[in-house]
C-alpha cells in the first residue's frame, strides 16, 4: 500500500468514526425497551463522553491534512446531537426526575395572617376572601362524534393534566369534575378513541425522544443534525476520490445512504406524529395551521386505514384480547407422553431440568414448556365496540354516584349486585362475591360464565361480553400475575388453580374420556358438570382438604340460571367490576410497562376510571385555586 493510500484509508477511519455515535443514538421510537433502562441514563452519559473522547482521538490524527475534514466534522456533529438526545430521553424519563418535574411549585397558599387581620378590621369575612377565579374544560359540545384532530388534541390535554399519575401524584376535585364532566358527554368509541392517543403519549414521554424532540431546543437541534448528515453526504459526493480504494467507496457511499434515509424516516414520522398534530391544535402560533391542507394530509396519513401508518399500529394498542379459558384448556389434551413432559408436577420434567442445568440449557426447557401449553391455551379475540360500550356504560354509571366514587372503585361484585340496572334481588349471589377472595371469586364466576355460555342456546351482547372478559380476566390471572397482584395473592391462586384443574381433570377421566363419545366438546362437558347434583356444598364433603371451586361454580351457575332473560345483564356487570378492581388497584408503574407491549385492555380500563373519578388519586379539597397536576 502506498502512502497516498494509506492516508487516504486513515482519513476514511476517521470519516467512519462518527458513524457509530448515530448508531448509538438510536432510532427516535425506542431510546428505552423496558422502564429500568430510564434508570441507566448515567451509564449512558459515561458511554457518550468516552465514544466522543474516541471519535475525537480518531478525528485529531487525521487532521488537518485529511481530505475528509469536512464531513467529517460535520457527522461528527450529527452523530453526538443524537446520542445527546437519546441520553437525555432517558434522563427525563427516569423515575427521579420524571417525579421532580411533575411536582408544582411550593404553595403556601391564601395569606392566613393577612386575611385574618382583614377579617377583624372589615368584619366580613365573605368580603375579605376573593372567590378564585377557575377554568374549566369542557372541550367539544356532549354528544358531539370527534374528528382525529380534536380527537387528538383533547388526549394531548388531559395527557398533560394527567401524567402526574405515573408518579401517584393526587389531584384535585375541580380536575376531577373537569374530566368527569368531558367524559361523560362523550360516547364510547370516542372516549376510548382519545384514551388511546393519551396512552400513546406516555408511552412516547418514557420509551422515545418524543418529549426530547418536541420541544423548541429539540426542533433546532433535530435541523442541525439532520443538516449536518445531509451536508456530509454532500460533501462526499462531490468530493475528489482519488487514491480511496473503490471497495471503501462503497462502503462508505452505504453507510451515508443509510443514514440519511433514516434521517428521513425519522423527520417524517416526527412531522407525522400525534406531538406535531397536538401542538399546531393547542399553539395559538399556529393556529392558522389547523384546518390546513398540510394538517388534513397527516391526520389522512395516520389514520387506520392508511398504509403508512405503521408507526401508530406499532405504538398503539393492538385491540386484542388474549383468552384462557380453564374447561378448554384441560379438555385439549396432548398425547401423553407431552403432558408428562411439560408437567411441571411431574418427575420427567424436573430430571430434564437438572440435565439442563449441567448442560446450561435449563431456560431452554423450561420456555419450550411455556411455549407448548401457550399452544394448547392461548387463543385471541378482538376487541369489539360493544365491549367497549358495555365497559363505558357500566363505568359511567358508577361514576354518576358522586359521593360513593372511592368505595365503588374498590367494589368486586357485591356492589354491581346489589345496583343491577334491572332492580333484581341478588342476595342469593352475594356470597359468591362477598364471603371469598378476589382470586376465589374471580375463578368461581369464570367457571360459572362458562357453564352459562355454553347452556344457553340464544346469546345476546352481554353474553358475548361475559365470555370475552371471563377468559381475558383468567388470561390476566394466569399469564400476566403482575397486573392483578394487587388484589390476588398469587401464591393462594396458584393452589385455587391447581386444585380445580386436578379435580376437572378427574371428572373429564372418569365421566367424558372414559367414553365411547367422539363429541366431547365444551358444550358436551358443560351439561355433565351441571348434571352433577350439589344438595351438598362441597365444603360440608370436602372440609378444607381442597381449594378446589369447580362445583361451587356449578352452584353459581344454577342460581343464575334462576334469573332467565336477565342473568347475563347480571354477569356482564360484575364482569366489569371485577375488571375495574384489578385496573385501578394496580400499581401505575405496572401499567405503564405493559405499554412497552401494546397495552392491554385493563391499561385502557384504568385510565378511563381515573378520568371518570374513580380513583383515590383525587383528594385535594374543593376550592383550592392551584390543583396540584395542573
Amino acid at each position: 500500500m502506498s502512502d497516498s493510500e494509506a492516508n487516504a484509508y486513515g482519513d476514511l477511519l476517521a470519516f467512519w468514526a462518527p458513524f457509530l455515535l448515530l448508531r448509538l443514538g438510536g432510532p427516535d421510537t425506542v431510546t428505552a425497551v423496558a422502564l429500568e433502562d430510564n434508570e441507566l441514563w448515567g451509564r449512558h452519559l459515561l458511554n457518550l463522553l468516552f465514544q466522543v473522547g474516541t471519535a475525537s482521538y480518531v478525528f485529531y490524527q487525521s487532521f488537518p491534512n485529511s481530505k475528509l475534514i469536512v464531513p467529517t466534522i460535520l457527522l461528527f456533529i450529527g452523530g453526538t446531537i443524537k446520542y445527546i438526545e437519546r441520553t437525555c430521553a432517558l434522563y427525563f424519563a427516569s423515575f427521579s426526575k420524571f417525579c421532580r418535574s411533575l411536582l408544582p411549585p411550593a404553595d403556601a397558599g391564601e395569606n392566613y395572617a393577612e386575611i385574618m387581620k382583614q377579617h377583624e378590621a372589615i368584619g366580613n369575612m365573605e368580603a375579605t376572601l376573593e372567590t378564585p377565579y377557575r377554568i374549566a374544560h369542557y372541550g367539544a359540545e356532549k354528544g358531539k362524534i370527534l374528528d382525529d384532530r380534536t380527537v387528538i388534541k383533547e388526549a394531548f390535554f388531559y395527557f398533560a393534566r394527567f401524567k402526574g399519575i405515573l408518579v401517584d401524584l393526587i389531584f384535585s376535585y375541580d380536575l376531577e369534575d373537569d374530566s368527569y364532566v368531558f367524559f361523560s358527554g362523550r360516547t364510547a368509541k370516542d372516549a376510548l378513541r382519545i384514551i388511546e392517543a393519551e396512552l400513546n403519549f406516555f408511552y412516547d414521554v418514557l420509551y422515545t425522544k418524543a418529549a426530547i424532540v418536541h420541544r423548541p431546543t429539540g426542533y433546532l437541534l433535530r435541523a442541525i443534525s439532520s443538516g449536518s448528515i445531509v451536508a456530509a453526504f454532500a460533501c462526499f459526493y462531490v468530493l475528489d476520490k482519488h487514491g480511496f480504494h473503490e471497495y471503501d467507496i462503497q462502503i462508505t457511499y452505504t453507510l451515508l445512504l443509510g443514514a440519511v434515509s433514516l434521517e428521513f424516516v425519522a423527520l417524517g414520522l416526527l412531522i407525522c406524529s400525534d406531538w406535531t398534530i397536538a401542538k399546531i391544535g393547542t399553539s395559538e402560533e399556529l393556529s392558522q395551521f389547523k384546518g390546513s391542507i398540510f394538517v388534513k394530509f397527516f391526520l389522512m396519513v395516520k389514520s387506520e386505514n392508511s398504509p403508512f401508518a405503521l408507526h401508530m399500529i406499532c405504538a398503539r394498542w393492538s385491540r386484542s384480547l388474549f383468552q384462557y379459558n380453564l374447561i378448554e384448556f384441560q379438555l385439549r389434551k396432548w398425547p401423553k407422553w407431552i403432558e408428562k413432559l411439560i408437567d411441571p408436577e411431574m418427575k420427567i420434567l424436573k430430571i430434564l431440568i437438572s440435565l439442563g442445568k449441567w448442560l446450561r440449557i435449563e431456560k431452554i426447557l423450561i420456555s419450550l414448556g411455556e411455549w407448548l401449553q401457550d399452544l394448547k391455551s392461548e387463543r385471541v379475540k378482538p376487541y369489539s365496540e360493544k365491549l367497549g360500550e358495555l365497559i363505558f356504560n357500566e363505568l359511567k354509571r358508577k361514576a354518576s354516584f358522586q359521593e360513593e366514587r372511592k368505595q365503588i372503585s374498590s367494589a368486586r361484585g357485591k356492589w354491581a349486585l346489589e345496583h343491577t340496572k334491572t332492580g333484581q334481588d341478588c342476595q342469593n349471589l352475594l356470597p359468591f362475591v362477598r364471603d371469598v377472595d378476589y382470586g376465589e371469586s374471580l375463578l368461581l364466576w369464570h367457571i360459572a360464565t362458562e357453564l352459562c355460555y355454553n347452556k344457553n342456546k340464544s346469546r345476546n351482547n352481554q353474553c358475548e361480553s361475559s365470555k370475552v372478559l371471563s377468559d381475558y380476566m383468567l388470561h390476566l390471572m394466569i399469564k400476566e400475575p403482575d397486573l392483578m397482584s394487587a388484589g390476588v395473592w398469587i401464591g393462594q391462586m396458584r393452589l385455587l388453580i391447581r386444585d380445580t384443574c386436578a379435580e376437572l381433570d378427574r371428572f373429564l377421566s372418569q365421566y367424558i374420556f372414559n367414553e365411547s363419545k367422539t363429541n366431547k366438546t365444551e358444550k358436551y362437558v358443560c351439561e355433565e358438570l351441571l348434571s352433577v347434583p350439589t344438595t351438598w356444598t362441597p365444603a360440608d364433603v370436602k372440609r378444607d382438604r381442597s381449594k378446589s371451586v369447580l362445583f361451587d361454580a356449578c352452584i353459581l351457575a344454577r342460581e343464575l340460571e334462576t334469573f332467565h332473560e336477565n342473568k347475563w345483564e347480571i354477569v356482564s356487570e360484575v364482569w366489569v367490576e371485577l375488571l375495574a378492581r384489578a385496573a385501578i388497584n394496580c400499581r401505575p408503574h405496572v401499567h405503564a410497562q405493559q405499554l412497552r407491549k401494546g397495552g392491554e385492555l385493563i391499561t385502557l380500563v384504568w385510565m378511563l376510571m381515573v378520568h371518570l373519578g374513580l380513583s383515590k388519586q383525587f383528594q385535594i379539597a374543593r376550592g383550592h385555586v392551584n390543583a396540584h397536576a395542573n
